[in-house]
């Protein structure tokens, strides 16, 4: 081997070391920014997907199984998919009640009967951000809906993070006019139904809502607050989660969303 050929060997090895080095440098500058991107990420796009539903319906376990899935579904455009299962009592009967029902979630879904100019509330239906709704069990209009909502810029940034013992700090900003809603879901749920529609059926439920109310309203496009949360006796504090949504009043569009398992939050011991 003479000097020459040893020469440039030796320069195109330093070429290929300064290339790989500048790609490491790439994909270290790249994962620091994601991990920052991630960590600072509290308020990112989120969509809402509220499905109304109940125990007395037929029709309503396949919507159920739907509402399980599309939290985990991947999204093209990074939103979180964020459920809710809201159970109304209007199927209640001597066979069958539903334990997670509200007349409150009935007057919910009445409220957006009138807003889409429907006859009459039905189960399952599920709307999305307030301004879609279709059939709960169409699994392809609600991917094909949810995509579409999560293309959408926020109208309200919304972060939340544990503040102490039970407690969720809430801070919203750059928000249009609207209700701050407090909603607090609970997963992997099972009932043995005794009556009824489903009677003999085993139904497995995700999102539940187990408590849902106004926190208050946003003033000059911000709302700041300390939240105190309560996991009652029964519930699972390991399948519980914290979902806080601006709706705007009238239109029912959501603004904004965040969610926060209740795991996330700190607790005595």
């Amino acid at each position: 081997m003479n000097w020459n050929t040893h020469s440039k060997r030796t320069w195109w090895m330093g070429v290929a070391v300064l290339i790989a080095g500048g790609s490491l440098l790439a994909a270290v500058h790249s994962a620091t920014g994601a991990g920052s991107a991630t960590s600072a990420a509290v308020g990112k796009k989120s969509v809402i997907v509220e499905l109304f539903t109940s125990e007395g319906c037929s029709s309503c376990p396949p919507a159920d199984a739907l509402l399980g899935q599309l939290r985990q579904s991947a999204n093209a455009n990074g939103a979180e998919v964020i459920p809710l299962g809201f159970h109304v009592n209007y199927w209640d009967s001597p066979a069958w009640r539903d334990r997670f029902d509200s007349a409150a979630y009935t007057r919910r879904q009445q409220d957006y009967a009138n807003k889409f100019h429907i006859d009459s509330p039905y189960t399952p239906q599920m709307v999305v951000n307030g301004e879609f709704e279709f059939v709960g069990s169409m699994a392809g209009k609600a991917r094909e809906t949810i995509a579409e909502a999560s293309a959408q810029t926020p109208a309200a940034q919304v972060k939340i993070a544990s503040a102490g013992t039970d407690k969720l700090q809430l801070e919203i900003t750059d928000s249009q006019p609207g209700d701050v809603m407090l909603a607090i879901t609970e997963d992997n749920l099972v009932t043995n139904v005794g009556g009824g529609e489903n009677g003999g059926r085993v139904l497995h439920h995700s999102a539940v809502v187990r408590e849902f109310r106004r926190l208050g309203e946003v003033h000059d496009g911000t709302f700041s607050a300390t939240v105190p949360l309560t996991a009652k006796k029964g519930w699972k504090r390991n399948d519980l989660r914290a979902v806080v949504f601006v709706q705007q009043k009238g239109s029912g569009q959501i603004l904004g969303a965040a969610s926060l398992p209740f795991s996330s939050l700190a607790r005595t011991n």
